[in-house]
């Protein structure tokens, strides 16, 4: 099964929740879409809120099945709490990173530009989006690459860098400095359905 490349809106809307991380997709329209969105009333299943919970964060940071799968049994093999394990490691991929150093407005932004070869990491250029970075290492943008419209945007628009980041904006560069811990994480997603969910 490929990544999804459909419109992120309506994905936003079916699970409640802004994807791409704006918040545009449910001001004018916060229902399910389709012509019964507004009045939907249906009781959804144990199964089915597990497996709603597991394609919120599939959608939300751009990954196909398999990659998720993949990425959720290496966190069952680290030390802690599985759930958690998993979010930190979605949370080092370097498209992830790009975006929340605020040289893209969404994941797919960022995604795009590590694959045209604009990011560096400790100073090679890097165009593999599932790059998983580890603490110390350096995010930077390319020397050719500084002067994109798209990178100054998204930086005039951003307005928080997490605490286990830091950023240079006259350097364009940003450090992971640790790895997340979970209140850092996305609130809105309950990752012991997930683990509930592939436990079956």
């Amino acid at each position: 099964m490929s990544r999804y490349t459909g419109p992120s809106w309506k994905k936003s809307r079916r699970y409640g929740i802004s994807l791409t991380g704006t918040g545009k997709e449910l001001e004018k329209r916060p229902y399910a879409p389709g012509q019964h969105g507004p009045n939907q009333r249906k009781k959804v299943s144990e199964y089915g809120l597990q497996q709603n919970e597991k394609q919120k964060l599939r959608f939300m940071y751009g990954l196909n099945e398999r990659q998720f799968r993949r990425l959720f049994d290496q966190a069952g093999k680290m030390k802690g709490v599985h759930g958690e394990n998993f979010m930190i490691l979605l949370e080092s991929r370097l498209d992830n990173l790009v975006y929340r150093l605020g040289l893209a407005r969404t994941r797919r932004q960022a995604r795009q530009l590590v694959n045209h070869g604009h990011i560096t990491v400790d100073g090679s250029r890097v165009d593999i989006p599932s790059y998983r970075l580890k603490p110390g290492q350096v995010i930077g943008v390319r020397e050719k690459s500084r002067n994109l419209n798209i990178i100054k945007e998204a930086l005039e628009v951003n307005v928080f860098v997490p605490e286990y980041l830091t950023f240079n904006e006259d350097a364009l560069e940003g450090t992971f400095n640790r790895y997340p811990e979970r209140s850092e994480l996305p609130s809105e997603i309950n990752e012991a359905l997930i683990v509930e969910f592939y436990s079956r």
